[in-house]
């Protein structure tokens, strides 16, 4: 296989995951949530997901 599409292929299977991970998460927080506290909790995912990809 050549080393090019290899990388190309651990890349984009790396960003399906997390993508995938993201959504997970996001669904679970906002499962039994009421509606007028979904915009807190989804703030609250997003500031999670930043830190473990380490943007914060």
């Amino acid at each position: 296989m050549d080393p090019v599409l290899a990388w190309s292929t651990v890349i984009i299977a790396g960003l399906v995951v997390a993508a995938g991970a993201a959504v997970l998460v996001a669904r679970f927080a906002l499962r039994g949530t009421d509606s007028q506290h979904r915009a807190a909790v989804l703030s609250a995912v997003a500031e999670v997901v930043r830190a473990v990809r380490g943007k914060r």
